[in-house]
């Protein structure tokens, strides 16, 4: 999987809200280095599992969709007469 990077704004915003998070929650103060730094763990170890559950979850759905547009093709066939 490649490394999931974000841009700064975004970082900055995902580090305010785990401090806030673990501040309102747990009344822990993690904040700066040490929210980024927490912030580098859960998306190394936990964003894989996130990740992969995408991709299932989009796969399931592709082969939904594309079961549905075989059936909506196989009801416009033709029947054919004999010769």
């Amino acid at each position: 999987m490649p490394k999931i990077t974000f841009d700064k704004d975004t970082r900055a915003k995902l580090v305010g809200g785990l401090s806030r998070y673990l501040k309102d929650e747990l009344d822990l103060e993690v904040k700066g280095f040490d929210a980024e730094f927490l912030l580098d763990f859960i998306g190394e170890r936990l964003g894989p599992y996130y990740y992969n559950q995408g991709l299932h979850d989009a796969q399931a759905l592709y082969r939904e969709k594309l079961e549905a547009i075989s059936e909506v093709v196989y009801e416009i066939e033709q029947p054919v007469k004999g010769l």
